[in-house]
C-alpha cells in the first residue's frame, strides 16, 4: 500500500496548505487519493477531503489504540492508489516526552516514509545542523525526503540546495516561493473551515497548479510506494442494527464531524438526515438531534434571524425529542451568543448566555468520567478520552445544573464539569470520538430507540 506522512520542523511551516496541493496535484494526475489527519481536528480534514474528494480520517493517539490506528489506516487506503497522512505541529511534538504519540511515532507504526516540510524564512546554512539532527535524533524514521517552504527566491533557493547536498543526504523534493496565492484564512482554531468558504475548490484548484510547478510530484509517488506494509487488522462488526433517523445540522455554521463517526451510524442502519440552520425553516422528520461543533459565532445574525429554525429546535427538545450536541452546537442552544460587542438570540434551551473570549478557555486533550446524570446507561468508572478547543464561555449561574461528566483533564463548562442534561438533551464543549474506549455512539443510540 502506497502512503507517506507530510510533516514539519515546527508549526507555521505551511504543512495543510502544501498537503492539500499535494493531494489535489496527485487527484489530477489520475491518482485515487486517500488523506488522514493525525490528531483531533475537523478543520484540515475538511480541506484534505475536499481536495481529494474522499473522506479524510483522523489518526490519534489519544482516543485510539495502536490497533486502531492501523486498522483505520488500512481500511480506508483499501481502495486508493496513495494515501497521505498529515501530520499535526512538528515531527517529534506531542504529549509525551519520550515521543511515543508523536508524528515520528506514528511515521513508525505505519512504516510510513516522512517527508518534512520546513519553513526557511530567515535561513540558509542553518538548514542543515537542523536536518542533521532530524536524521540523527530518530535515525528509524525514514526521513526520505524535504520540501522548502517560504522559500525568498532563485537565489535563496540555490544556496539552500547548495547547502542540503553538501552536508546531507535527504533530496529535495520541492522548492515552494512565497506567494499570496498559497495562503488559506486563518482563524483563532486554525484555518477557516472549507466549508464556509463559498472559493474552497477554485483555492484548492490554485494551489494544486502552483504545487505541481514547484514541487516533484511523481517523485513523491516513487516515495510513497517505498513504505512497508501496512498490518492487517479485521474491523469490529455488530449485527445490531437501528431503524433510526437522526437530523444533523451541516451547513456553514456547523461542520465539525468525523467521517468514520458518521459511517458507525450508517452502518449500524441509522439514516442521517442533514438540515440547515441558516436556510431551512422546519427540521427533518427524524427520532432524535445532533449537532455538532464550528463556529456558530461568525454566523450568529443569521442564525438568529432564522428565528423559525430556533423556535422548532426547542420546541422539540422541550417535547422530549433526545439531541446531542458538542461545542458550537452547545453554543447554539444558549439563550444568546456574544461575540465582538454584539449579541445575536439563539435557541434557548440552555438558560445561559455564551461569550466569546480573547483567549482560549479549554484547548487540547480531555478526560471525560460520567456522573450519574448522565442519561445514556449505565456510569461507568472508566475515562473517556475526547478533545475540546474552545473560546467561549458560558455565564449565568448554574447552582442546580445537572452534569453528565466529571472533568478530569480539560475545561468543559466550569473547569470541573462536562455535558449539561436538560430532559433528554446532552450538550457538552468536549468533543467525542466513537473507538473501543468512548463507544457513544451506541449509548446514544439506545437512549434515542427507548424515546422514539
Amino acid at each position: 500500500m502506497a502512503h507517506l506522512l507530510l510533516s514539519a520542523a515546527q508549526k507555521s511551516s505551511g504543512k495543510t496548505v502544501l498537503t492539500v496541493g499535494i493531494c489535489s496535484a496527485l487527484r489530477n494526475k489520475g491518482y485515487t487519493v486517500q488523506s488522514f489527519k493525525k490528531g483531533p481536528d475537523y478543520i484540515d480534514p475538511m480541506w484534505l477531503a475536499k481536495a481529494t474528494q474522499n473522506d479524510c480520517y483522523n489518526l490519534d493517539f489519544w482516543t485510539q489504540s495502536k490497533k486502531e490506528i492501523l486498522t483505520t489506516l488500512h481500511v480506508h487506503s483499501q481502495k486508493a492508489d496513495i494515501s497521505i497522512i498529515e501530520g499535526n505541529k512538528g515531527l517529534h511534538d506531542g504529549l509525551a516526552a519520550d515521543g511515543s504519540n508523536s508524528n515520528a511515532a506514528l511515521a513508525k507504526l505505519t512504516g510510513a516514509p516522512v517527508i518534512l516540510i520546513l519553513n526557511t524564512s530567515g535561513t540558509i546554512r542553518g538548514i542543515a545542523p537542523l536536518l542533521l539532527g532530524y536524521q540523527q535524533f530518530d535515525p528509524e524514521v525514514n526521513i526520505a525526503g524535504v520540501i522548502l517552504n517560504f522559500v525568498g527566491g532563485s537565489r535563496h533557493a540555490a544556496k539552500l540546495q547548495t547547502v542540503i547536498e553538501r552536508y546531507t543526504t535527504i533530496p529535495v523534493l520541492g522548492v515552494v516561493h512565497r506567494n499570496k496565492k498559497l495562503e488559506l484564512v486563518e482563524r483563532y482554531l486554525g484555518l477557516m473551515p472549507s466549508n464556509e468558504d463559498q472559493f474552497a475548490n477554485k483555492k484548492i484548484k490554485q494551489i494544486a497548479e502552483i504545487i505541481s510547478d514547484q514541487v516533484d510530484i511523481n517523485k513523491i509517488i516513487e516515495i510513497s510506494k517505498t513504505a512497508k506494509a501496512i498490518p492487517h487488522y479485521k474491523k469490529d462488526i455488530t449485527n445490531t442494527k437501528y431503524d433510526l433517523n437522526i437530523a444533523y445540522a451541516n451547513d456553514e455554521a456547523f461542520g465539525f464531524y468525523y467521517a468514520d463517526d458518521l459511517a458507525i451510524f450508517r452502518e449500524l442502519g441509522v439514516q442521517l438526515i442533514p438540515f440547515d440552520t441558516l436556510h431551512d425553516t422546519t427540521l427533518p422528520d427524524a427520532d432524535a438531534l445532533f449537532i455538532g461543533g464550528g463556529f456558530p459565532e461568525k454566523r450568529m445574525q443569521e442564525l438568529a434571524n432564522n428565528s423559525h429554525m430556533r423556535k422548532t429546535i426547542k420546541t422539540a427538545i422541550e417535547n422530549g425529542m433526545p439531541c446531542y450536541a458538542e461545542c458550537g452546537g452547545l453554543m447554539y442552544l444558549c439563550n444568546a451568543i456574544e461575540y465582538e460587542n454584539q449579541r445575536a438570540e439563539m435557541v434557548g434551551i440552555i438558560n445561559a448566555d455564551c461569550q466569546m473570549q480573547e483567549k482560549p478557555i479549554g484547548r487540547g486533550y480531555t478526560l471525560l468520567q460520567k456522573t450519574s446524570h448522565h442519561p445514556w446507561g449505565r456510569v461507568e468508572t472508566s475515562e473517556l478520552p475526547g478533545h475540546e478547543f474552545h473560546y467561549s464561555k458560558l455565564n449565568n449561574s448554574f447552582a442546580h445544573q445537572q452534569y453528565a461528566y466529571q472533568v478530569n483533564r480539560g475545561y468543559g463548562i466550569n473547569g470541573q464539569n462536562d455535558g449539561i442534561v436538560y430532559k433528554n438533551l446532552l450538550a457538552c464543549y468536549a468533543h467525542q470520538r466513537n473507538t473501543l474506549q468512548n463507544q457513544w455512539i451506541s449509548s446514544f443510540l439506545e437512549f434515542v430507540k427507548t424515546h422514539k
